[in-house]
């Protein structure tokens, strides 16, 4: 143990005199710059090269090291969270990165393989102290003993299962299995599909897998940034801390209610609306719906026009719409072709009614007669009226929200009644795939966006102006009173003009490529990974998929555990319409969350319905069955209960139905009802849909005859310790049974 305490005791001297170094570059860049705007460009420099590192410093201070590999050579390496070298010229590795091919086999070198290992090490820190070490033989004639050997090899893993949790998910970087080790390394081009039941780790493993590419192929990643897309917030604030804690940031947390840049979901909707929404079909639906808002006169429009009244007909304005709908351009970006034809139009009435021969029907009018009558009507405010009204410029908010505050006649009656709303309601999860589709079909009149961008540049070159100008009058003052009115000392005026300052600095943005694709729908991602997958509706794939061109994606998933109106439950459904069968499909059957006696009753539940279920295989038995009570005072018996269960150390979750929130947070300390739940207090309040993905040490379950299936399913495997059921009425049958 000693030579390991030296170890990390020189690993992190070299650490605090990184982050020393650090600290001091980048006050010297802030004390040195000529310019705040060149300052804060050199800060944010040496920041980026090294803040992967310096998260992973931050976050995990006592447990960077926590392996060591001793190869049959001879040699060693320690492993640890990040990789760190030492100063001398050839740069000694000090620390090799867990994702380092070199690493690769302290997570799959067994007896029968041990891939060129002596001894495999776990270490365990408390802050910067070795507290235990468990050494695996694997060179079973290497007959050299430690007094650390751990002859089952899964103590490691035993405790970081048996743990308290803290409400933050952790990394599993130290106790990696072969099966999600080979998950996490596959290829990262096409699309992965990772199905497990609760408790096997799909979650880490694709997050370990996001880290991994991330090292893997920097160059484009860090780049493109790589999207990671949960269920929930609750769920996202429970991962956030893992990619830091391995060193990386260039990563994009979001539901899927937050993806479209502007707009966050928080209404509800009922489960017919969201399925309704969810629909493939609702593509067309939407699509019919902008082709309605292109409309023809009823019968005609009448236009004043120099004393004249020109008449825009049925047959004319069909014409326009026809040839512009040729193009096949979105509708606001087709626009400008629309105001062309209709201009057009009403240029050849004016000029065969003024430009025309009395006696022989000829047109008197020259080319630079028709130029000018085409530019007074488009200087005639009644003629842009009239093409506001049949090609309006239309917002992807405005156009949903129209549609879903009267959607008769673009829908059947029924599905109509299930999704109609007022206007003024917020936003719902399921309504964002639609904001991104009618964004697709509405595109934008680029004219618009060239007009904001020369403003903004006509604001940027005023700027500079002034910050020339500033440094000429300073440098003026500087040297009114010096003998020598001749200097040669230049300023910037001398060097640059306001317009080539404004363009070196106006493409300087320091926001990280997460940042940037967070505010710009149409950014592609180098790589996404989807959690819950099974829960997505067929629109949110469509969304998704325009996210990733390139269809590399990681998706997690568990279709037993479809509890969404509108998930598509089946990889085959979700994949087919966009790679076919160009898909990967693998599954982790080990189950390292839900002790055995907790499993057993989960899976009743649902081999209730399907006798041919499988559930994942627990690797662990806490020997405490759960237990299952009724009773007559539900907010009494959940609260003596908590009081009951809460356990010393770890989190308790209290599972029930939405609609009993208020009443049972009156009788629990410190848990509010309707709020965001704070997974770090030891006691939270959750509906199924809240806990998906999330774990606790003890876990109690209200109501479970309110639940469907997958959803009772999903409450039940969320213990890692123990289990409560509490009920008034009658119990599904498995549980009565249990």
């Amino acid at each position: 143990m000693r030579r390991e305490q030296e170890f990390i005791d020189g690993m992190y001297a070299r650490v605090d005199a990184l982050r020393g170094d650090t600290e001091t570059a980048v006050t010297d860049a802030l004390a040195q710059g000529s310019t705040p705007m060149q300052a804060r460009l050199e800060r944010d420099i040496l920041v980026a090269e090294r803040s992967g590192l310096l998260a992973a410093l931050n976050a995990v201070d006592g447990s960077l090291c926590f392996g060591r590999i001793d190869l049959a050579s001879g040699t060693s390496h320690h492993i640890g969270r990040v990789g760190l070298r030492a100063d001398d010229t050839d740069r000694t590795p000090i620390l090799i990165d867990w994702r380092a091919a070199v690493a690769r086999p302290f997570y799959l070198a067994t007896g029968h393989t041990p891939m060129g290992l002596r001894r495999r090490r776990h270490i365990t820190t408390s802050g910067r102290t070795v507290t235990a070490l468990h050494d695996e033989i694997l060179d079973l004639g290497d007959e050299t003993r430690t007094g650390h050997e751990d002859p089952s090899g899964d103590a490691v893993l035993l405790a970081a299962l048996n743990s308290a949790r803290t409400g933050r998910m952790g990394d599993i970087v130290q106790t990696i299995q072969a099966e999600q080790d080979r998950i996490i390394r596959a290829p990262h081009r096409g699309v992965l599909v990772v199905e497990g039941g609760p408790g096997t780790g799909k979650t880490a493993v694709a997050l370990h897998r996001a880290a991994y590419l991330l090292y893997e192929h920097r160059e484009l990643l860090a780049k493109r940034a790589v999207l990671i897309v949960g269920p929930n917030p609750a769920f996202l604030g429970y991962i956030g801390e893992v990619l830091p804690s391995l060193g990386e940031t260039g990563v994009l947390l979001s539901t899927v209610g937050e993806l479209f840049p502007g707009v966050k979901a928080t209404a509800a909707d009922t489960r017919e609306a969201a399925a309704v929404k969810g629909r493939a079909a609702m593509a067309d639906v939407l699509a019919e719906v902008v082709r309605d808002r292109q409309a023809l006169p009823e019968p005609v429009i009448a236009i004043e026009h120099d004393r004249e009244i020109l008449m825009l007909d049925d047959d004319l304005v069909r014409v326009a719409r026809e040839r512009t709908r040729a193009a096949g351009l979105p509708h606001n970006a087709a626009r400008e072709t629309f105001e062309g034809h209709i201009l057009n139009t009403l240029t050849d009435m004016v000029a065969e009614r003024i430009g025309t021969d009395p006696y022989d029907g000829t047109n008197l009018l020259d080319p630079s007669d028709i130029t000018q009558i085409r530019d007074e009507l488009a200087e005639n405010p009644e003629v842009w009226a009239a093409i506001d009204q049949l090609w309006p410029r239309l917002t992807p908010e405005r156009l949903v929200a129209d549609f879903l505050a009267d959607p008769v006649g673009h829908l059947p009656d029924e599905d109509a009644a299930a999704v109609r709303r007022p206007v003024t309601r917020a936003w719902t999860v399921a309504d964002v795939p639609l904001l991104d589709e009618a964004a697709e079909l509405l595109g934008e009149d680029d004219r618009t966006a060239r007009a904001r961008a020369d403003r903004e540049r006509r604001t940027q070159i005023a700027y500079a102006q002034g910050v020339l100008d500033v440094s000429y009058a300073s440098r003026t003052y500087e040297f009114d009173d010096k003998e020598d009115e001749d200097s040669e000392v230049l300023s910037a005026h001398d060097i640059i003009d306001a317009e080539r300052f404004a363009e070196r600095h106006e493409q300087d943005d320091h926001r990280s490529a997460a940042e940037r694709a967070a505010a710009d729908r149409t950014w592609a991602f180098g790589h996404i990974i989807v959690d819950e997958a099974q829960e997505l509706s067929p629109m949110a794939w469509r969304m998704l998929m325009r996210r990733c061109p390139t269809r590399s994606m990681t998706l997690v998933g568990d279709p037993a555990q479809t509890a969404e109106a509108a998930g598509v439950g089946s990889w085959a459904k979700i994949l087919e319409p966009y790679v076919e069968d160009r898909w990967v499909h693998t599954r982790l059957g080990v189950n390292y969350r839900t002790p055995a006696e907790i499993m057993e009753l989960a899976a009743a539940v649902v081999r209730a319905e399907d006798p041919d279920f499988a559930p994942p295989s627990s690797v662990r038995s806490t020997g405490v069955r759960p237990w299952i009570r009724a009773t007559t005072d539900l907010p009494g018996a959940v609260a003596e209960a908590v009081r009951e269960l809460t356990p010393a150390e770890g989190r308790l979750a209290v599972i029930a139905p939405r609609e009993l929130h208020r009443k049972l947070a009156a009788r629990l300390d410190g848990v509010t009802a309707g709020a965001q739940p704070d997974l770090t207090r030891a006691v939270v309040l959750l509906d199924p849909r809240q806990a998906k993905g999330l774990e606790f040490d003890t876990v109690l379950v209200v109501e479970p005859g309110r639940y469907g299936t997958s959803d009772l399913y999903v409450a039940l495997t969320r213990a890692t310790q123990r289990l409560g059921v509490l009920h008034t009425g009658k119990p599904p049958k498995a549980l009565a049974t249990g």
